[in-house]
């Protein structure tokens, strides 16, 4: 006799994507709004060593908001601080210590975890989030451009193992993403840039209106102009926010549409030894496959132009040595194999307009490096 029972069942998830300044001004509510209820739970901080370093005042304001709103939530413990960077998701111990503090602070599943941080932090520490208890709850609080407008507001967490990025990891969405434009300032000019590279692709993956946005924006972002970053953080953010919940979040098929210019991109961070941050490499991806689109006759050689000159005006390097060789092709096999089952990559049919491919022709990606190269020269030429 064969028995089978079927269960199914959905959970629906929903969490604010909020946007503001002084976060933790005792004044504002945004944070107390999304930890008030029926009881008083606990919140275990944990910060970014860079952004403690930059803002040495933060864990005091953060305690005179626990003061201020103690109706609402405490402080389980000191907040804690994590290393900055990818560091953070390459050092075991990171993570472990976030597990250990979850036990020794009595955090519970009705507790929360708040992370203060760039991408790489808000990785890690969701990922001890997500482990401990089956899952604490997670309120992310992210610092970096490139956190803001893009990695901070879907449901990944991960660390790297194996020599691989992100290999270990989960789907969890966070309770909150809480955005304070205040820490942009303080960025150095790389941060501040680098982050732009994920609103670029998805920009020429989904809207050719927001790409345009970006070219007449793109010398007002390099000088930093606060304005054009804001809106470009939130568009970017939005952009991405509705991808996640309408198509597949919890990534159970091949397609990853917003890993267009990532597969080269990871392989590049790794094998520079993280000198190249995800951003940066980010860009040389995305340039890498405009130029292997073109190659292929998918985008014009003006499209392509318009392309690389967002990339210069803004300030990207386009061109690595860690780039050439065999690496790169070991580098596609890696990205098949994080994903699993069909090679699925995104190239673009058109500036606005990405298109899934399954293989990728080796000659002509060696081809769309060349390009790459002789480009960088040609600016590094007319630069001095």
């Amino acid at each position: 006799m064969n028995t089978i029972l079927e269960q199914s069942f959905s959970v629906p998830f929903r969490y604010p994507v909020a946007f503001t300044e002084n976060l933790f001004d005792p004044q504002n509510q945004i944070l107390a709004n999304v930890l008030r209820g029926e009881r008083v739970p606990k919140v275990l901080f944990v910060i970014d060593s860079g952004v403690a370093d930059t803002h040495p005042h933060l864990i005091t304001e953060v305690k005179n908001y626990a003061l201020a709103h103690a109706d609402v939530f405490t402080l389980a413990a000191e907040p804690m601080i994590a290393i900055g960077g990818e560091a953070c998701k390459n050092e075991e111990s990171e993570y472990q210590k976030i597990v250990e503090a979850t036990h020794l602070y009595g955090i519970d599943r009705h507790s929360y975890i708040a992370a203060i941080g760039g991408g790489a932090v808000l990785d890690m520490v969701g990922f001890a989030a997500a482990i401990s208890h089956r899952g604490i709850r997670l309120i992310r609080i992210p610092t970096t451009v490139l956190s803001q407008n893009d990695s901070a507001v879907g449901v990944k967490n991960s660390v790297n193992a194996f020599g691989k990025k992100n290999y270990l990891g989960t789907f969890v969405p966070p309770v909150a993403v809480l955005n304070d434009f205040n820490f942009l300032k303080t960025l150095d000019d790389r941060d501040w840039r680098a982050g732009i590279s994920e609103a670029i692709k998805v920009a020429l993956i989904k809207d050719l209106s927001f790409f345009e946005w970006l070219e007449n924006a793109g010398e007002s972002l390099a000088r930093r102009e606060m304005e054009p970053m804001k809106v470009h953080i939130i568009r970017s953010a939005k952009m991405h926010m509705d991808h996640i919940a309408g198509k597949d979040p919890f990534e159970f098929g091949s397609s990853r549409p917003l890993d267009f210019g990532h597969w080269a991109a990871h392989k590049l961070e790794k094998l520079s030894d993280f000198r190249i941050r995800h951003g940066e490499a980010v860009a040389i991806g995305i340039a890498l496959d405009s130029a292997y689109s073109y190659l292929q006759g998918r985008i014009t050689e003006s499209d392509f132009n318009r392309i690389i000159q967002l990339m210069h005006t803004l300030g990207f390097e386009l061109f690595a040595p860690e780039l050439q060789g065999e690496n790169l092709i070991q580098g596609l096999k890696e990205f098949q194999e994080h994903l699993g089952g069909q090679l699925t990559i995104m190239l673009l049919e058109k500036l606005g307009n990405g298109v899934e491919v399954h293989e990728m022709d080796h000659d002509l990606i060696f081809k769309s490096v060349e390009i790459l190269r002789r480009l960088e020269q040609k600016s590094a030429v007319h630069a001095s």
